[in-house]
């Protein structure tokens, strides 16, 4: 039988890779004969991967983790018809059955047959159906007709791959937040966090038409980064209320758009920068945001936190200014991506040049035995997207 590894986590700030079973096209005792089995060209370390590794979930000991996943078909279920051996494709990380009421709404990341505790599924996370993570050299993808979005040119993927493994997750997701933040042309844009997720954001925020784009976060490396594509910058560290600094960029203290590409474990501003306040982007954003506009909220809360500082939040309950916002009129969008509402429109613009997000968002290749050294620097607030590449297959 063929060998595997992939990325374990083992306990709070410990990861390890590890042998592990080489896929099946099977679903617990029966064959999956719409699956495919995918050897991983790249796999990438996202924000997400990280609050569980931090151990601020209650993922469990031995987890294959991993859900931004591009691969090339090695293997092919019966029932499979439209996707080939040898096809390089993009892996949503929504897994979604495409039969149930909402799959065929378009709302894959709440699909409701993937996961026997809640809607929603996703490979190798927490409470999202057990799937196995594709941190990995080898991973097995259900309902591959419907799921897989396939590269037209081989050839063309792996010269381009650094921006089409963003495909997976965070550039749709990026985009999704300014989507659904109501960002087009002529707006301007609060981005919450200079992490991948908020970088892509503000890639998206440009590429939808925005006229300024002003990215909030506290280590300076990630905001030299967003400035490195034409991003105005604030410094959340700064006394100055963000209010006060956005004023100082565009002479009002207030934009037409805001995205919150940070989630739970957010902290303090100013002199509070030290201490966790997971309500403290979705208040500050309802300060910042014009009456009558919307936040794209595609930062993560969880319904569970064993790290939380108080009872309240272990279970996602914050403490929300609600008043606030509904007295602005603003619309609040949460929720899972669903990234094959956009990955192939996303796909094209990458295929013709329109956007260099893996230029944005500073992708950085490692190896999959370095991994436990990317989700350290990662941790430590790198501004780089660590995509690993198992097999070697990612040009220099």
């Amino acid at each position: 039988m063929s060998s595997n590894k992939g990325v374990a986590y083992i306990k709070p700030g410990v990861v390890e890779v590890q042998n592990i079973d080489y896929p099946k096209l099977a679903l617990g005792d029966r064959m999956c004969h719409h699956g495919v089995i995918l050897k991983i060209v790249a796999t990438n370390i996202c924000g997400s991967d990280q609050h569980m590794v931090r151990g601020r979930t209650t993922a469990p000991e031995g987890l294959v983790l991993g859900h931004e996943i591009t691969g090339e078909v090695i293997e092919a279920g019966r029932d499979v018809e439209f996707i080939k051996v040898g096809d390089i494709v993009s892996v949503p990380f929504n897994i979604a059955c495409g039969r149930c009421r909402n799959c065929k709404e378009g709302k894959t990341g709440i699909c409701l047959n993937v996961n026997p505790s809640r809607p929603g599924a996703a490979y190798g996370y927490v409470d999202m159906g057990g799937w196995v993570g594709g941190q990995a050299q080898y991973v097995m993808v259900p309902y591959a007709d419907f799921n897989l979005l396939k590269f037209p040119d081989r050839d063309q993927a792996l010269e381009k791959i650094k921006d089409l493994t963003l495909l997976s997750d965070i550039f749709p997701t990026g985009y999704h937040g300014a989507v659904t933040a109501g960002v087009g042309p002529g707006s301007i844009v609060y981005v919450a966090g200079a992490g991948p997720v908020g970088l892509a954001c503000a890639a998206s925020s440009h590429l939808l038409g925005a006229a300024c784009v002003i990215v909030g976060d506290m280590i300076p490396e990630r905001l030299a980064q967003a400035k490195s594509f034409g991003c105005e910058t604030v410094d959340l560290r700064q006394d100055a209320t963000l209010a006060e600094q956005i004023e100082a960029i565009i002479g009002v203290p207030e934009v037409d758009a805001a995205v919150d590409c940070v989630g739970f474990e957010a902290r303090g501003h100013g002199h509070n920068c030290n201490h966790e306040q997971p309500a403290t982007v979705l208040n500050s954003v309802m300060e910042v945001t014009r009456a009558g506009g919307a936040i794209g909220i595609p930062g993560l809360y969880v319904t569970g936190d064993p790290g939380a500082k108080d009872e309240n939040a272990k279970i996602g309950m914050l403490n929300i200014r609600i008043g606030l916002g509904w007295a602005k009129s603003h619309a609040f969008y949460t929720g899972q991506c669903p990234v094959m509402k956009y990955h192939r429109q996303l796909m094209q613009a990458i295929l013709y040049d329109k956007i260099q997000i893996a230029k944005a968002v500073n992708v950085q290749v490692i190896s999959l035995e370095d991994a436990p050294n990317g989700y350290k620097d990662f941790d430590k607030g790198a501004a780089k997207k660590y995509v690993l590449d198992p097999h070697g297959m990612v040009p220099a």
